[in-house]
């Protein structure tokens, strides 16, 4: 392949600089946004959103919260817009304090026009008082990432009012589960708490998960760490379009009652805002939100008789290709390497893309043009073609305290791809940003 691409640099500051896992790009591809964790495990005690520029090194506070401590609200997992100058990003519910603290059923999603710094639009509704309002959540969504025309958002999410419940009844569980945004205001009473707010976008809950599910059967646990499937969707077995579609990871049980995650795909209808028949939207005050009339979930991957059953591997999100053809995912080859592997979105067998003789260390990336999938091994950023398996290695071999980590993320126009280090200052090491063009 001979790919040629020179690692610079980008921060210097005595803070931390956070990447989220994708569309961390402007839709030009000048500006990269970032939260200003040292720890990405931090949200809660993290205050500021910023972005900065790859050309001049220009940086800008985009937001910053004005009650900031160390149990929140907190800000962090920044994405870019593909088609708009807008940035969304978690934040901390707004009352939040020792009693109340950041966590994962207390968050929102808040966007920031950059045009307009410090003006936060509230995306999602949330209601948490009944009678509970269709089209709001009860919780806290998290991990947001734009579909590819940037018209809907997707998020994982957890329900305060079942995690309440579950403190009582040992029959019920806060399960997380996928969801959706579409555009369409919904207005929720105020009553001066901060529990509450209004939304932008028309919310539901997607995935379909049980308390306990069936062992050796398709039900799942949990849903999470999602995509998009395609810039516009797919073509399904038929030759039907699929506009909007989400892989996911889903745990099953399998014959034995081990846990498996293996991955899958929710359908999801156009109008998300008519309900199944006696399964409201908006749940009960003992019951989790509904998927909408139309969704269709299935399991894409039956692992449980491999050597190693399983996505395994570093945490991460899956990743489609932009025909929306492919699902990728990581698992352990059957040497018990890490590797990334592929499934077609409509079903069929698993292929093995990376073949390395060391582990992928990170969250992936696949490149717009579906051609490279990028990624830390061996403390270094490779780069694998997808159809070949070819593969080098980009960036030398680092220690382990200053390998990159974290995704390794393409601007939207192949030309630039952006990483996090940890830098050593003096005593202090900090999460710096380093770009490859």
């Amino acid at each position: 392949m001979n790919i040629k691409l020179e690692e610079s640099q980008l921060t210097t500051a005595r803070q931390g600089h956070t990447l989220h896992h994708a569309q961390v790009f402007s839709k030009d591809g000048k500006w990269i946004v970032y939260d200003t964790r040292n720890d990405d495990t931090q949200i809660g005690s993290t205050g500021r959103i910023e972005m900065i520029n790859i050309e001049t090194g220009e940086s800008k506070v985009l937001y910053q919260t004005s009650n900031q401590s160390e149990y929140g609200p907190g800000v962090g997992a920044a994405t870019f817009s593909p088609v708009a100058n807008r940035v969304l990003f978690i934040q901390g519910i707004r009352n939040s304090d020792e009693h109340k603290p950041y966590g994962m059923t207390r968050r929102t999603g808040v966007a920031i026009d950059i045009e307009r710094p410090e003006q936060p639009i509230f995306m999602d509704a949330r209601d948490i008082f009944p009678p509970f309002t269709a089209g709001a959540l009860r919780g806290g969504t998290h991990a947001h990432s734009w579909s590819g025309d940037g018209e809907w958002i997707s998020f994982t999410y957890n329900d305060y009012i079942m995690e309440q419940l579950a403190k009582t009844d040992s029959s019920v569980l806060d399960l997380r589960v996928v969801g959706v945004m579409c555009p369409g205001k919904v207005v929720v009473k105020d009553d001066g708490s901060l529990e509450n707010n209004r939304g932008e976008m028309f919310s539901a809950v997607v995935t379909e998960v049980t308390e306990r599910p069936r062992w050796g059967s398709d039900e799942i646990e949990k849903a999470f760490d999602e995509a998009w499937i395609g810039k516009d969707g797919y073509i399904k077995t038929g030759g039907a379009k699929q506009k909007r579609a989400i892989a996911f990871q889903g745990n099953v049980r399998d014959s034995l009652g081990n846990i498996v995650t293996e991955v899958f795909v929710v359908n999801i209808p156009n109008d998300i805002t008519q309900a199944v028949v006696d399964k409201p939207l908006e749940g009960t005050g003992k019951s989790r939100p509904n998927p909408p009339q139309g969704t269709e979930q299935r399991r894409l991957t039956f692992t449980s008789s491999r050597k190693y059953p399983g996505i395994q591997g570093p945490r991460h999100w899956l990743r489609t290709s932009a025909d929306g053809q492919s699902v990728f995912f990581l698992m352990k080859d059957d040497e018990g390497i890490v590797q990334v592997f592929a499934v077609p979105t409509v079903g069929g067998q698993i292929r093995q893309v990376t073949k390395n003789p060391f582990a992928v260390q990170s969250a992936f990336s696949i490149s717009p043009d579906d051609r490279f999938v990028s990624y830390v091994s061996d403390n270094s950023v490779f780069i694998t073609e997808i159809g070949s398996g070819e593969t080098e290695r980009i960036t030398r071999k680092s220690s382990d305290a200053n390998a990159p980590i974290g995704a390794i993320t393409w601007s939207y126009d192949g030309s630039c791809l952006a990483y996090n280090r940890y830098v050593t200052d003096g005593d202090e090491r900090w999460l710096q940003l380093f770009v490859l063009k």
